[in-house]
């Protein structure tokens, strides 16, 4: 079963990005008030870590000021995208949990 979260990410990337070329962006309020109208605020913050999982993973960006930001450093007003081509090509793979860190 897929995230609701992760999926609702996605689709909100769908529709301002439609050919996922990393060209548009959507703040995760967006997010969290499409899932939650009423108590969008206590969602924001599952939004957030469920975006830093996706970034870890090599599926998404997180920007400040249209730059790509260090997630150690996520503070204040954040965007969401998807990566460009080029940013894809220099992502290094992700790591599996099932992968042999010994």
């Amino acid at each position: 079963m897929a995230d609701p979260i992760q999926e609702a990410i996605l689709a909100r990337l769908a529709k301002v990005d439609p050919q996922g070329l990393g060209k548009a962006s959507i703040e995760p309020a967006e997010v969290a008030k499409a899932l939650q109208p009423d108590q969008w605020q206590r969602m924001l913050p599952k939004v957030k870590t469920t975006a830093l999982g996706m970034m870890r993973q090599g599926n998404l960006v997180i920007t400040k000021k249209g730059k790509a930001i260090d997630p150690s450093k996520m503070k204040g007003v954040i965007r969401l995208r998807l990566p460009t081509e080029a940013e894809r090509a220099a992502m290094p793979p992700p790591v599996s949990e099932s992968d042999d860190l010994y």
